[in-house]
């Protein structure tokens, strides 16, 4: 009887265990299943990913605290959503795999769409469309276009679009040349204003502000080599939540919101669609 009665009570416990994770589970699986954006506004904040060091567009200013065009659009979005921004920084090369593992909530940090990152993670409308051009030292004559890289030290960022660019194909197109990569833009052109690197590729928007706190004697040269849209990264499969940053993105265009922005940290109007 002893024995029968303390089957029962391991039976009852054990129910009880499977109960409680059926629970955790149920929640886990809400955010596999892509409904990010409920858990999102159950929490009454959203996780950003940014590089952190990638002024104008995310930084830490003189308050340390996050700055910049991609923050202040990161900032917006959650007010149109109803909830705080939280802001995590990390080396650009980490942004994709800690937001497929649920580090992040999103990526506002000039990740650009590609049809590799397509595979991937999921992205709303651009947010933003970029020039990119060739950056040597302003003493430099020999380079004056990317035609003018073979045989060259070209640096840029690790994991980013325009490190596959020149390995799949500016490389193929123009002849071998050497690849440094670097965690973060400022180092970059530390390096190319020291001589350690022939030349780097970057967009125009994020050069004056670098070589005005650092005094780079640096330069753009040529025309631009290609064109980058930057959008807001999101898991894969969670539509809901992409269609929520597309309407507020939307909503910020029409009311003037987006253009205060672009102006504030660019000085210019943003370019007509």
């Amino acid at each position: 009887m002893k024995k029968a009665k303390w089957l029962l009570s391991l039976v009852a416990v054990t129910s009880l265990i499977l109960a409680a994770c059926g629970t955790d589970t149920t929640k886990d699986s809400k955010k596999e299943e892509g409904n990010a954006l409920e858990q999102i506004e159950q929490d009454g904040k959203i996780t950003v990913g940014i590089m952190g060091t990638y002024a104008p567009y995310n930084y830490l200013n003189e308050n340390k605290e996050y700055d910049g065009f991609d923050v202040d659009i990161a900032k917006e979005l959650a007010n149109r959503l109803g909830v705080e921004a939280e802001f995590v920084a990390q080396d650009f090369s980490g942004l994709i795999p800690g937001l497929q593992k649920g580090k992040f909530d999103i990526l506002v940090s000039q990740v650009t769409i590609t049809e590799e990152r397509q595979k991937q993670i999921d992205f709303t409308e651009p947010y933003i469309t970029n020039q990119v051009k060739v950056i040597v030292k302003e003493s430099n004559t020999d380079i004056q276009s990317k035609e003018d890289f073979k045989g060259k030290k070209i640096g840029v960022g690790l994991g980013t679009n325009d490190e596959t660019y020149l390995r799949t194909q500016l490389m193929p197109e123009v002849g071998d040349f050497t690849i440094n990569t670097y965690d973060d833009v400022i180092t970059t052109l530390k390096d190319l204003d020291a001589g350690r690197i022939d030349a780097t590729i970057n967009n125009v928007y994020a050069l004056k502000p670098v070589i005005e706190e650092n005094g780079y004697a640096i330069k753009a040269v040529g025309e631009p080599i290609k064109s980058d849209q930057a959008a807001v990264a999101v898991k894969k499969g969670n539509t809901e939540l992409v269609e929520a940053l597309n309407k507020a993105l939307e909503e910020m265009k029409q009311d003037g919101t987006y253009e205060e922005i672009f102006m504030k940290w660019f000085e210019e109007a943003p370019p007509a669609e």
